[in-house]
């Protein structure tokens, strides 16, 4: 898995990581594989959410995580709902600029969390239709594994 929080990288990632298109089956094969890999490389627990914009697809808590994961889960999706970008770039975004998003965006903390973990899901030629979101570890780990998921997906 790449760990990066460089935005050049970051915006590539989600040029290059766009689906024909998804659906149920899709998210139950993408999440699956982001808890295997979780589960035998990694060797931790994690929260792993897909959802399109209409309703959730899949959804695990892994043994090891707890109600707290919930809160990042819903708080991170938010962010790439709103902004349409993962939620690690938005976060990046901000501090390069030598801010940080709460102070310029005055959203909530308890609604946005422009940390690393939520991914958007994006259909080419028609853009954002939901979010790939994971709790549990760092947010840049996070962040790295639901792309590891998403990459080796379009794999194959």
């Amino acid at each position: 898995m790449e760990i990066t929080k460089n935005t050049d990288v970051l915006i590539k990632q989600e040029d290059e990581l766009q689906f024909i298109n998804f659906g149920g089956d899709d998210a139950l094969r993408l999440g699956l594989l982001i808890i295997n890999i979780a589960k035998d490389e990694i060797k931790k627990g994690v929260a792993v959410h897909i959802e399109n914009d209409k309703h959730p697809l899949f959804t695990c808590y892994m043994d090891g995580t707890t109600d707290n994961n919930l809160y990042w889960v819903n708080t991170k999706k938010n962010v790439v709902k709103k902004y349409e970008h993962s939620s690690l770039y938005i976060g990046e975004i901000y501090k390069n600029q030598g801010t940080t998003f709460h102070k310029e965006t005055n959203l909530s903390d308890a609604e946005y969390q422009a940390e690393g973990g939520s991914f958007p899901l994006i259909i080419k030629g028609q853009g954002r239709i939901g979010t790939v979101t994971v709790s549990g570890l760092t947010g840049e780990e996070d962040h790295a594994l639901a792309v590891e998921g998403i990459r080796r997906f379009l794999q194959g």
